[in-house]
């Protein structure tokens, strides 16, 4: 049996496993919607997602619901002179944000690595998942989250971070939550080998042994967040912003080395696959 460490045990009793809930009325509009996307582009939708605040574990009740999904178009779309355009994007409407990317684009990015797509792999809301996600997936899990995983989170955080604090001291929830959760992941990285950050928040605190007089108000926090809409913030946890500032620093002084395997060959072996599949 696996041993856990006393910090870990108390993590886990501070910081509960969160559960994303989608209503299933959401859902089935989710899925007409992706239906007809479908239909309308002549693609194959090859997984559907939540990501965004209900995906990380800290949404609003009036939070959006992110919808991100890869896609392929058939075979003779790829073999143009010109490249087609490969994001398919749908305006915003009421709480539903709809988009996706092309599996070559798709494929690309996951080369270098991009940590927003290897999130999508692990979100734990799927609306749709075809045998060609769980290969996409497999594909992502052999890929080191280094230099490029550690710039984003950090330019993310930082970009969040600058207006989290409002100019009366109090601070902005959302921003705050959008600062945290890349400095958190950040601490992962550095303490986990450059492994891929979980891209549930409660998973993140529950492996970064932090200790109780941080856990404690970060709990809080989500608690505050779960009830209030996206606009409110309150007073500001100096422990939490040390914790930020920490990881930033920590990230600024410590740049992570690029992956050392290249897998632009497998990438490739796995597109002219899929391709061929339709």
């Amino acid at each position: 049996m696996e041993k856990r460490s006393l910090s870990q045990m108390c993590a886990d009793e501070i910081m509960p496993d969160y559960v994303p809930e989608i209503a299933p009325d959401i859902r089935e509009e989710v899925m007409t919607i992706l239906r007809q996307i479908e239909r309308d582009h002549d693609v194959d939708i090859l997984f559907a997602v939540e990501s965004g605040s209900r995906a990380w574990g800290f949404p609003s009740p009036d939070s959006d619901y992110d919808v991100r999904f890869i896609y392929r178009h058939r075979l003779d779309w790829y073999l143009s002179l010109k490249p087609g355009r490969d994001v398919i994007e749908l305006p915003i409407s009421d709480d539903l944000d709809v988009n996706g990317w092309d599996l070559r684009k798709a494929l690309n990015l996951l080369t270098k690595p991009n940590p927003t797509l290897m999130e999508w792999l692990v979100s734990p809301v799927r609306y749709l998942w075809r045998e060609e996600a769980d290969e996409l997936a497999a594909f992502a899990r052999q890929i080191e989250a280094g230099l490029s995983c550690q710039l984003h989170y950090l330019n993310l955080g930082r970009n969040s971070w600058r207006r989290a604090i409002r100019e009366d001291g109090s601070t902005h929830y959302k921003r705050l939550f959008y600062a945290l959760r890349p400095a958190m992941a950040l601490r992962w990285m550095r303490l986990h080998e450059h492994d891929q950050p979980p891209m549930n928040f409660q998973a993140l605190c529950q492996g970064c042994d932090l200790p109780a007089s941080v856990l404690e108000p970060i709990r809080e926090l989500l608690h505050l967040k779960s009830r209030s809409r996206e606009q409110q913030g309150g007073p500001s946890i100096p422990a939490v912003n040390e914790l930020i500032e920490a990881e930033f620093a920590h990230a600024e002084a410590m740049t992570l080395p690029r992956p050392g395997t290249d897998v632009h060959e497998q990438a490739e072996e796995l597109f002219q696959e899929m391709i061929w599949k339709r």
